[in-house]
């Protein structure tokens, strides 16, 4: 297991739960009535939510920027480090960020606001909804350290939402293939879409051949499943099932988190 992910997380499962941003200005759902004293206010009730419950770390993301782009308007990226930093001081547990789909502009966001890990994709070439989707690894990686940020630990999804990978191999070679490659923190599997859970074969296939490399659910992780995702993987990322009648776009609801911890809890006593 990387130095990095045990240094964040320690030994045990995490269990990360997402802030989702409101849209953010120059994107088709911004709210310019509630501007930005509006997601500020939205992400610090969610942030409060999710820490009372007990969550081991949260990131934050730009879910609510749809249509999503692979080079964001530095507009976003700003914006999203003005919200972090209007909350930094009410943040008690490791956090980290993801700026869809923008490997460079999310190791910005994380070098700017010292978030302690980052989740992208990487690698692989999709075709998605955005069109041909090429990710760099390597130009991300490299500019993650001139940014002086070797301790960020990179979680790289290795099953793109929104997309369909066109390389052939199966996605368990192709997961041990990132980490041979491009030597990630941990590797995560997700669902078609956000929301949608990652197939338990999926999961299973990919920690059979990473038995030394931490492999997290990465979406649509539910109460109902989350015991039995634990006894595979090594944590999971969670957000819509934590919504207000587990609505990706709606607010988080205080209850629903806190009976997920609670699952969570008694499935690591177990």
């Amino acid at each position: 297991m990387s130095n990095n992910f045990t240094n964040v997380f320690g030994n045990k499962k995490p269990v990360i739960a997402m802030v989702h941003l409101g849209a953010l200005p120059g994107t088709p759902l911004f709210d310019s009535v509630a501007g930005l004293t509006g997601i500020v206010d939205g992400a610090r009730r969610d942030l409060a939510a999710l820490q009372a419950a007990g969550f081991d770390a949260v990131m934050f993301g730009n879910e609510n920027d749809r249509p999503y782009e692979f080079k964001v308007d530095t507009a976003s990226t700003a914006t999203m480090a003005f919200v972090i930093g209007q909350l930094r001081a009410e943040i008690s547990v490791p956090f980290g960020v993801n700026v869809l789909w923008d490997p460079a502009s999310t190791m910005a966001l994380a070098a700017a606001t010292g978030a302690a890990f980052v989740r992208e994709i990487m690698t692989g070439t999709y075709a998605s909804d955005m069109g041909p989707w090429n990710p760099d690894a390597g130009a991300a990686m490299r500019y993650r350290n001139r940014l002086g940020r070797h301790d960020l630990a990179t979680l790289f999804n290795i099953s793109a939402e929104f997309a369909h990978s066109l390389d052939q191999r199966s996605l368990a070679d192709r997961a041990r293939s990132a980490v041979f490659s491009s030597i990630p923190d941990a590797i995560l599997v997700s669902g078609a879409i956000t929301g949608e859970a990652a197939a338990m074969s999926d999961l299973e296939a990919v920690k059979k051949v990473l038995p030394n490399t931490p492999v997290l659910a990465n979406t649509g992780v539910k109460h109902t499943t989350v015991a039995e995702v634990l006894k595979v993987a090594d944590g999971c990322i969670v957000g819509s099932s934590l919504k207000v009648d587990g609505n990706t776009w709606n607010a988080v609801d205080p209850a629903r988190a806190a009976e997920f911890m609670l699952i969570v809890r008694k499935a690591r006593r177990d």
